[in-house]
């Protein structure tokens, strides 16, 4: 009996882990999700190029917790109250925004409810009177899926730096 009971938990155990990997629902068309999480980026860019705070909302995902780390060393804003109000306050300074997007890359885990992705911008727009460019920002994030629908709950820029 003593020699049994280890084979028997150890059966056990596997056949616990099998379950429990069974459980995680697969998704049958990740290419159908990175479109749409495809969508919500080029929702991002229009946003910023139309001012348009409404669109800003239907993709960021309305959380207390959710972050973007912007370019400047000191720019990390949390949640999406304060989100609103740095976008609010960048669509009051800039005009006549225009963005171009390339090397983009979208992955979805195999439950299709984690997205993340990485692109390089050029970022271009008016401010103060003064056209400003920025080629080659580096933009990153994870979205999530709620429903059918893709949030952004995380984003990082970078300007990329140039070696000295």
């Amino acid at each position: 009996m003593k020699k049994i009971f280890p084979i028997v938990l150890v059966g056990l155990l596997l056949v616990g882990c099998q379950q429990v990997k069974n459980n995680k629902q697969e998704v049958s068309d990740l290419e159908k999700e990175k479109e749409k999480v495809a969508l919500v980026l080029e929702k991002y860019v229009l946003a910023n190029e139309k001012q348009d705070i409404d669109l800003v909302h239907e993709i960021w995902a309305s959380e207390p917790d959710i972050v973007v780390i912007g370019t400047n060393s000191d720019e990390k804003i949390i949640g999406w109250d304060a989100i609103e109000k740095v976008m609010q306050r960048q669509f009051d300074s800039f005009e006549d925004t225009y963005i171009s997007v390339h090397d983009q890359v979208i992955e979805v885990n195999s439950t299709g409810n984690t997205a993340w992705f990485s692109e390089i911008l050029n970022y271009n727009y008016i401010y103060q009177g003064e056209a400003k460019q920025y080629e080659g920002l580096r933009f990153t994030g994870v979205l999530e899926r709620d429903g059918e629908d893709w949030f952004i709950v995380q984003s990082h820029m970078s300007i990329p730096g140039s070696p000295e």
